[in-house]
């Protein structure tokens, strides 16, 4: 049996494990709504920074043509919010947040927003692809997110983003917007690093007021933040989530068991360092192959208690990165194999639950990611199948339905 036949055919049962006694109450029921998932993908800020000859995005054209033929019909992107409030017209020099990554650039480049951030989205219509907007908080120069004090500052930098979007008629494009990708890690939230968490009080407080700022004004539109790390049955009784109109959950292998595969390997997430590279190309595939079921059952274990708190909540599910390991690229020794396994596996999980709104099949899925996207079948098989999924009918009413 082939590794793409195998891992099609994996289920719970197959792979031993325990979930009947802890997820007894689970049921993927069929339903009679008729909104189908939308098949995802997360183009961050490379949309704007990776423009360099062979870098990508040098062609938009091309980079769109190819996302639809491999089916996709939606990207989740950077909107560089701080950039657009301060000035969307300034050039401004932005600093490399790694060297070890091929997300964004590796060195110091330069952006302008205006006009490109709303030719962007014009370029995206013209191909029928609808938008996710975030953002990393890119640094400047000049750190122009310190601008961020309060929540209601952090709701009114992302409604300039939205006024502009408005003002030339681009809203039916948008389908949410996630304030701050996986809130509050520090390294993504440089402008407040002692929430500890996206359960605390503190961060509940933020995430509600920052919302209401733009609730107030643009009522339709669906908001969120977007959350990382294990999915296990305490996520569904951390933190208050009531201020979300969906769950954007980031779901990987690696993060099972308290983060165990990169543990045992030994990848710290080197930002500037090939040390983490070095170790996940001598140790990474050899580790998953060594236990195959284990590791996949890492893996469905979060998908299943993200469906659970899906329920729990009565909130759609989104997931843009996701499902095997959290870095990788096209580098010695790192083979694509086993990373689309877990991917394949991993989309086709979501897809069986119903509770996902919109679903990706890797964080990888860019023009960056040679090796990743050249398999254009491996695409078009998981795209079909999102694209096919009917979302459970009790989400109905959801206004991240309304807006798909």
């Amino acid at each position: 049996m082939n590794r793409r036949n195998f891992t099609k055919n994996i289920t719970l049962t197959t792979l031993g494990l325990s979930l009947g006694t802890e997820i007894s109450a689970m049921s993927f029921k069929e339903t009679t709504n008729n909104k189908k998932a939308l098949a995802i993908t997360m183009w961050e800020f490379s949309w704007l920074e990776r423009r360099w000859p062979g870098a990508g995005y040098e062609d938009w054209d091309v980079a769109l043509s190819e996302l639809k033929v491999r089916g996709y019909n939606a990207i989740r992107i950077d909107a560089f919010p701080h950039l657009i409030h301060k000035n969307p017209n300034k050039e401004f020099v932005i600093n490399p947040h790694w060297n070890t990554q091929d997300w964004g650039s590796p060195a110091i480049t330069k952006v302008i927003l205006q006009p490109y951030f709303i030719n962007f989205i014009k370029k995206c219509k013209e191909y029928g692809i609808k938008i996710g907007l975030s953002t990393w908080w890119r640094s400047d120069k000049e750190k122009s997110y310190n601008v961020i004090t309060t929540p209601q500052k952090l709701g009114e930098v992302w409604l300039s983003v939205l006024d502009l979007i408005e003002s030339h008629d681009l809203m039916d494009q948008i389908i949410y917007l996630d304030l701050s990708n996986e809130w509050p890690l520090e390294v993504w939230t440089p402008f407040k690093t002692d929430l500890e968490g996206w359960h605390t009080k503190e961060s509940g407080r933020w995430m509600s007021e920052s919302i209401a700022v733009l609730k107030e004004k643009y009522p339709d539109i669906p908001y969120t933040f977007s959350f990382t790390g294990e999915v296990n049955k305490a996520s569904l009784t951390k933190g208050d989530t009531s201020m979300l109109d969906f769950l954007e959950v980031h779901i990987w292998m690696v993060n099972g068991n308290n983060g165990e595969f990169y543990k045992e390997i030994d990848y710290n997430y080197e930002r500037f360092s090939d040390d983490g590279y070095k170790n996940l190309a001598l140790k990474g595939e050899k580790l998953y192959r060594e236990k195959e079921n284990y590791w996949k059952d890492q893996l469905l274990r979060q998908i299943h208690w993200a469906a659970e708190w899906s329920k729990k909540v009565n909130k759609p599910l989104v997931t843009t990165e996701c499902w095997g390991i959290i870095d990788y690229k096209d580098w010695p020794l790192l083979e694509w194999d086993w990373v689309k396994e877990l991917c394949d596996l991993g989309t086709r999980e979501a897809v069986k639950t119903g509770r996902w709104a919109a679903i990706s099949t890797s964080n990888f899925c860019g023009p960056q990611f040679v090796g990743m996207w050249r398999d254009q079948s491996w695409h078009n098989e998981l795209t079909k199948l999102i694209k096919e999924k009917t979302i459970e009918a009790e989400l109905s009413g959801s206004s991240l339905l309304k807006r798909i």
